[in-house]
């Protein structure tokens, strides 16, 4: 029965619950702050790709594997992320999940 269940009807059944949850005053405050932190990340994604094209122009040169390690290390910093013993693949598995979070 729960796998008949389609991606709208899921999405009316949360909505439920927040509303719930939340109430009926509160939900539009919630939706707009959530519609803000969105927007924040859009912006600090856009300004951490605009310093990276920046920095590798200035270097003259375009984004190498060890450019592209330093990066990562530099993000998972910046989000508290240990990076000793990890893997490229590893530390962005990381900070996907960090980000999205």
């Amino acid at each position: 029965m729960i796998g008949s269940i389609g991606a709208a009807e899921w999405l009316w059944i949360i909505l439920f619950i927040l509303l719930l949850l939340v109430g009926a005053k509160k939900l539009p405050e919630l939706a707009k702050a959530m519609g803000r932190a969105a927007g924040e990340f859009q912006k600090g994604r856009v300004e951490i790709e605009r310093e990276l094209r920046e920095a590798a122009s200035a270097a003259g040169t375009t984004p190498t594997h060890s450019s592209e390690r330093e990066r990562l290390e530099k993000a998972a910093r910046e989000l508290g992320i240990q990076t000793e013993g990890k893997t490229d693949r590893q530390l962005k598995e990381d900070i996907a999940k960090a980000v999205s979070s």
